[in-house]
């Protein structure tokens, strides 16, 4: 579904990456860990095709391709019903009855059905982050890309979410990236796990064999994490 193929990215006289290679088979999730400032949304941003590499091709195998923002980016000023409306008749052009039937639908997926009539900055952050993955999904993409979305939550929340991002993987048979530094969800969601790091990526595998490592710098990587989450 996605392949990157020798991608180099370079911002003026920095260099993010070099001679990047992936590949993301369909219908199967990957988790994007690594440390601060080494690149991983910028990862995200080429697969949406936000920004080109300086060097090298992006293939997604998909039109339809949805990204949740790591702060959401909803319309405050939009209630959460309309914050669903928006993306289905700009992006596949459908209005009335039918797009306030799927958007509450969407709505009844993430738990949210009931607050519909409320606006953003009336909800609680995990609901907000509830709301972005409903906006994110509601044109059924193909591909979703998620930018950190349990940063900032509590661990109980933090778990329902990423228990929804799962059921909802199953439901629409989509093919999931997620950035994350947080491992334990990494654990939770993906079949692969890759990291990011000295300006370049490496799928290590399944979560259990990321736990089994011997590589000195992904050890030294989960170490800082769970001291982290144990702060």
């Amino acid at each position: 579904m996605i392949e990157l193929k020798d991608i180099e990215v370079k911002f003026k006289e920095r260099m993010i990456f070099e001679c990047v290679n992936l590949h993301v088979q369909a219908k199967t999730s990957l988790a994007i860990i690594g440390p601060s400032g080494s690149g991983k949304s910028v990862l995200l941003k080429l697969i949406a095709g936000l920004i080109w590499p300086s060097h090298g091709e992006v293939k997604v195998n998909s039109e339809k391709v949805s990204m949740l923002f790591q702060k959401n980016a909803l319309f405050d000023s939009y209630t959460l019903l309309e914050n669903l409306l928006v993306p289905l008749a700009e992006t596949i052009g459908i209005h009335g009855e039918e797009a306030i039937e799927r958007s509450m639908v969407m709505l009844t997926a993430v738990g949210l059905d009931q607050s519909a009539k409320l606006y953003p900055d009336e909800i609680s952050g995990g609901m907000q982050k509830r709301l972005g993955i409903a906006r994110a999904l509601i044109i059924e993409p193909e591909v979703i890309l998620y930018d950190e979305p349990t940063a900032g939550l509590d661990p109980i929340t933090s778990r329902s979410i990423a228990d929804l991002m799962i059921k909802l993987q199953e439901m629409n048979k989509t093919t999931m990236v997620m950035v994350t530094n947080d491992l334990q969800r990494a654990y939770q969601v993906a079949d692969l796990i890759a990291f990011c790091d000295h300006k370049n990526i490496n799928v290590i595998g399944t979560p259990e064999e990321l736990k089994n490592t011997n590589d000195t710098e992904l050890r030294r990587f989960i170490y800082s994490n769970a001291l982290g989450s144990n702060s």
